[in-house]
C-alpha cells in the first residue's frame, strides 16, 4: 500500500509557482506556427483572392491580373467586375467539394430570373454586366452557336451578392436540394426534402425564438439551483414526470385529433405532420417508459444527490460570476472558429496557379507547404481543447479559493477573476499539457472514423467491427482522461504542482474514495440529465404547440429537431458548469477530510452546513484508519479493490501505469 501513499502533505492556497513552462512554450512555438500559415496564405494573395473572388482563369474580380502561362481570358483588366457569377451555381461536385461550373467576374449580379438567351443579352445592354465567357460580345449571345456552352445555364435563378465575399448565390435556397439529397441519402423522393427546406424557411421566426426560449430557460433553472437547491431534486422529478406524461399525451391528442379530422382529401404534408406525430408519439412513450424505470431504481440514492446539490447552490449564491462561464468560453470559441475557418479558407485559395484538365486554373500548394492543411487541423483540436480546459482551471479555482477561505467574508472581491488571474500568470503550461494530451486521443479517433466513413459499404464485418471497437475504446479513454485532467486541474489550483504530479494525486483521492465518486457521478450526472430532458421537453413542448398552426402547409419536422438539439446544447453549456462545482467540491471535500480531523491545528476547511449536508460522506464511527486511509465498510484490500473502475487490478499498479505515462510525457 505505500507505493500509492502521497507522502508530499497538500497545502491549499498557501504559495503559487509557474507550473509545466516548457509546456507553455511548446505551446508558445505552435501557436506561432499557426500564425506563420495565416501570414504565409495572405501574403500569396490567398485573401484577396477568397474575399474578392476569383474566376476560372485566375483573375482576381475588381482589379487589373498578371497573364498566367499557357491560359488563355487571364491577366485580364477587371477592375469594374467586382462579382463572381457561376454559369451553372447549382452543379455541385461532393467529390471534390466545389461548384462545378465556370466561374466569370461581372458588374452586377442577375436580381431577377433570365428566362431565355434574348433576357440575357438584355441584362448585359442594360445593365452592363456580361453574364457569358469574355470571349462572346452581348450582340453575339443570341446568333454565336458558342453560347449553348459559354453562356448561362437558363432559366438563370435570381441571384443576390454574398455580403463582404463578392460572390453572387441564388437567393432561392432550394436551389442546393440535390446537394442536401446526396447528403441525406435516405430521402429517395426529391419533393420530401423540398418541403423540408421550405419548412425551416417558413418556420425561421419561431425557430428563432424557441432557440431565444431555450436560453432563457436554462438561466432560470441555474437561478433555481442557486436558492432551491435542496427541493431541485424533487421538483425536477416531478416536473419530468408531468412534461414527460404531458408531452406524451399531447402528442397521441394531436394525433388523435388528425385522425378523426382526416378528411377524404388530404395534402401530402397533412399526412407526412401525421404519420410524424405517430412517430413522435411512439418515441415519447418509449422514453417515458424507461425514464420511470430508472427513476424507480434510483430513488434510494436522492438523499445524497439533495444534499451535494445544496452545497453547490450555496457556492454559486457566493460566486455568482459562475453562471456565465459558458458564455466567454463560447464566445472564445466562436472568435477562434471564425479565424480558424477564415484561415482554411485562405489555404483553399493558396499557392500557385496550374492549368487543370479543363483548360481552368487551379492554385495548388506543392513541397512540404502542402502539409500545412494538417498542421491547420491538428491546431484546431489543440487550441479549443486548451480554451475548454481554460475554462475548467478557471471554475477549479474559484472553487477551490472558495472552499478553502475559511472566513466567507474574506474572500477575494470577484474569485473568478482572481483564478483567471493565477491561470494566466502560472497555470497556462499545464493547461497547454493536459489539452495535449486529450489531442492526442482525440486525432487517432478522428482519423478511424474517417476511414470507417470512407470504406462503409467496401470493407467486410470483421474489418468493420474493429474499427468500431477501437473508435468505441479511443472514446472511452478519451472520456477518462478528460475526468482525470479535469481533478488534476483541480489538485494544481490547491497546491500548484505540474500537470503529471496533479494528476497522480488527484487519481489517488478518486481511487480512495471509489465508492463515493461512483455514487455521486451516477446520481449527480443523472439528476443534471433530467434538467436537460426538461428544458429540451418544455422547448419541444412549446414548438409542438406553436408550429401546429402551421401542420395544413408546413412540414415542421426539422424545425423542430433543429430546436430541440439547440435547446439540448444550451442546457448541457449550463448544467456542466454545475456539474463541474460538483466535482470540484467533492475532491476538496476528499482532501479535507482526509488531512484534517477537526482537532487543534488541524480544523476543518468546510463550514458546519457542509458538515450537516454531508452525513454520508462525513468520517462517522465505523471508520477506521487503515494504512493512512479512512476505511467505511471495507474489511480486506480484496474488497477495496473490487470497488475501482479496473476490477482484479491492484490500484497500485493503476497508480504505477499512470506515473510511467506521466514520466513519458514529461519535458525535461
Amino acid at each position: 500500500m505505500s507505493c500509492c501513499i502521497s507522502k508530499r502533505e497538500w497545502k491549499p492556497l498557501e504559495d503559487h509557482s509557474c507550473t509545466d513552462v516548457p509546456w507553455l512554450l511548446l505551446f508558445i512555438l505552435f501557436c506561432v506556427g499557426m500564425g506563420f500559415i495565416c501570414g504565409f496564405s495572405i501574403a500569396t494573395g490567398a485573401a484577396a483572392r477568397l474575399l474578392s473572388g476569383y474566376d476560372s482563369y485566375g483573375n482576381i474580380c475588381g482589379q487589373k491580373n498578371v497573364k498566367v502561362e499557357g491560359i488563355v481570358n487571364s491577366g485580364l483588366d477587371l477592375t469594374h467586375k467586382k462579382y463572381v457569377f457561376f454559369l451553372d451555381p447549382c452543379n455541385i461536385d461532393l467529390v471534390h467539394q466545389r461548384i462545378k461550373s465556370l466561374a466569370l467576374c461581372v458588374s452586377a449580379c442577375p436580381r431577377k430570373e433570365l428566362k431565355t438567351l434574348a433576357d440575357i443579352q438584355k441584362f448585359a445592354e442594360t445593365n452592363g454586366s456580361t453574364l457569358c465567357s469574355y470571349e462572346l460580345q452581348p450582340s453575339e449571345y443570341t446568333t454565336d452557336l458558342r453560347a449553348a456552352k459559354l453562356c448561362p445555364k437558363y432559366p438563370v435563378p435570381e441571384s443576390a451578392p454574398i455580403p463582404f465575399f463578392h460572390r453572387c448565390a441564388p437567393v432561392n435556397i432550394s436551389c442546393y436540394a440535390k446537394f442536401a439529397e446526396a447528403l441525406i441519402t435516405f430521402v429517395s423522393d426529391s419533393s420530401v426534402l423540398h418541403r423540408l427546406i421550405s419548412g425551416v424557411m417558413t418556420s425561421k421566426e419561431i425557430i428563432m425564438g424557441l432557440c431565444l426560449l431555450s436560453l432563457v430557460l436554462s438561466m432560470i433553472l441555474m437561478v433555481i439551483i442557486r436558492y432551491i437547491s435542496r427541493v431541485l431534486v424533487w421538483i425536477l422529478t416531478i416536473l419530468v414526470i408531468l412534461g414527460s406524461l404531458g408531452g406524451t399525451g399531447v402528442l397521441w391528442w394531436l394525433y388523435a385529433k388528425g385522425r378523426i379530422s382526416a378528411s377524404a382529401v388530404q395534402t401530402q404534408i397533412a399526412k407526412d405532420n401525421l404519420q410524424a406525430l405517430l412517430i413522435y408519439a411512439i418515441s415519447a412513450t418509449v422514453f417515458t417508459v424507461i425514464l420511470f424505470l430508472i427513476m424507480l431504481i434510483m430513488r434510494k440514492r436522492v438523499a445524497l444527490t439533495i444534499a451535494l446539490f445544496h452545497v453547490a447552490g450555496k457556492v454559486f449564491i457566493h460566486l455568482p460570476l459562475l453562471v456565465f462561464q459558458p458564455f466567454w468560453t463560447f464566445f472564445v470559441l466562436i472568435l477562434f472558429w471564425i479565424y480558424w475557418i477564415t484561415v482554411l479558407l485562405f489555404l483553399g485559395t493558396t499557392g500557385s496557379p496550374v492549368p487543370n484538365e479543363e483548360g481552368f486554373v487551379e492554385f495548388q500548394m506543392v513541397g512540404p507547404l502542402k502539409y500545412m492543411w494538417w498542421y491547420h487541423a491538428v491546431g484546431l483540436i489543440w487550441i479549443s481543447e486548451f480554451i475548454l480546459a481554460c475554462q475548467q482551471m478557471t471554475v477549479a479555482g474559484a472553487v477551490v479559493t472558495y472552499y478553502f477561505t475559511r472566513e466567507k467574508r474574506n474572500l477575494p472581491f470577484t474569485p473568478i477573476l482572481a483564478s483567471v488571474n493565477r491561470l494566466v500568470c502560472y497555470h497556462l503550461g499545464t493547461v497547454a499539457k493536459g489539452s495535449f494530451i486529450i489531442t492526442l486521443v482525440k486525432i487517432p479517433r478522428m482519423i478511424l472514423m474517417y476511414i470507417h466513413t470512407q470504406l462503409k459499404g467496401k470493407e467486410n464485418a470483421c474489418a468493420r467491427c474493429m474499427l468500431k471497437a477501437c473508435i468505441c475504446c479511443l472514446w472511452c479513454l478519451e472520456k477518462c482522461l478528460t475526468y482525470l485532467n479535469q481533478n488534476a486541474y483541480t489538485a494544481t489550483a490547491i497546491n500548484s504542482t505540474n500537470f503529471c504530479t496533479s494528476a497522480k494525486d488527484a487519481f489517488v483521492i478518486l481511487v480512495e474514495n471509489a465508492l463515493r465518486v461512483a455514487a455521486i457521478n451516477t446520481v449527480g450526472d443523472f439528476m443534471l440529465f433530467l434538467g436537460k430532458v426538461l428544458i429540451v421537453c418544455s422547448t419541444g413542448l412549446a414548438g409542438i404547440m406553436l408550429l401546429n398552426y402551421q401542420r395544413d402547409y408546413t412540414i415542421w419536422v426539422l424545425p423542430l429537431v433543429i430546436v430541440c438539439l439547440f435547446a439540448f446544447l444550451v442546457a448541457h453549456c449550463f448544467l456542466s458548469i454545475y456539474e463541474m462545482v460538483v466535482d470540484v467540491l467533492f475532491l476538496c471535500f476528499a482532501i479535507d477530510t482526509k488531512y484534517n480531523d477537526g482537532s487543534p491545528g488541524r480544523e476543518f476547511y468546510m463550514d458546519k452546513v457542509l458538515m450537516v449536508s454531508f452525513p454520508l460522506l462525513s468520517k462517522s464511527k465505523d471508520m477506521v484508519p487503515y494504512n493512512g486511509y479512512f476505511d467505511s465498510g471495507m474489511n480486506s484490500l480484496a474488497e477495496f479493490n473490487t470497488v475501482i473502475f479496473l476490477p482484479g487490478l491492484p490500484h497500485c499498479l493503476v497508480y504505477g501505469l499512470i506515473s510511467k505515462l506521466c514520466d513519458m510525457m514529461s519535458i525535461r
